[in-house]
């Protein structure tokens, strides 16, 4: 059996990229399609180039959901995998993928999540409390930013004198490493 995900991107979509290349050859795990609430965003760009659909929705048609599970039924998907994807997912999404949603966030939950923490605003608060350690959580998502169960984590250290900028390096690689594996074993657990 194959498991299919649909990729959910707001952005650059490099974890979008780095996912679907991992799976590339995969028997076990498909990626058919990429979703994004932008329809300017480079992820689509990406799609292209690899060769997979690419679609993109309004912020109210992500809230009412019916025009993305009639996609996302159409392509048979069984998870739905967020990789920089900046809106919150809807109770219609949410009830049709019980545990069945995953997401990566930049920083170590519960510390430095919650709405409106995404990207460079984690490293600059990481900085700015002179933190030690940051990393990643890959975890489940629910009705709340940040808040669902936590599947794995991966730490990295912050020196003294790291800027922001150096900290998202470190944390990207930590994403580009971990993320495609923990969502392989994830899906295919069963």
């Amino acid at each position: 059996m194959s498991y299919k995900l649909a990729l959910f991107a707001s952005g650059s979509g490099s974890n979008a990229e780095n996912i679907i290349n991992y799976f590339s050859g995969s028997s076990k795990v498909e990626c058919p399609i990429i979703v994004s609430n932008k329809a300017d965003a480079f992820v689509h760009q990406r799609a292209r180039k690899l060769g997979i659909p690419s679609f993109s929705f309004t912020a109210a048609e992500f809230r009412s959901g019916e025009a993305i599970l009639h996609l996302l039924e159409e392509y048979k998907i069984d998870f739905i995998v967020l990789a920089g994807f900046l809106l919150k997912v809807s109770a219609p999404l949410l009830a049709a993928y019980p545990d069945k949603i995953i997401n990566i966030h930049p920083a170590l939950l519960p510390n430095y999540g919650g709405k409106g923490m995404y990207g460079h605003f984690v490293h600059e608060a990481v900085v700015a409390a002179g933190e030690t350690e940051s990393g990643i959580t890959i975890h489940y998502v629910n009705e709340h930013y940040d808040e669902g169960a936590i599947i794995y984590q991966a730490r990295c250290m912050v020196e003294p004198g790291d800027t922001p900028e150096m900290v998202a390096q470190k944390v990207h690689q930590l994403e580009y490493e971990h993320f495609p594996r923990v969502i392989e074993s994830v899906v295919t657990k069963d």
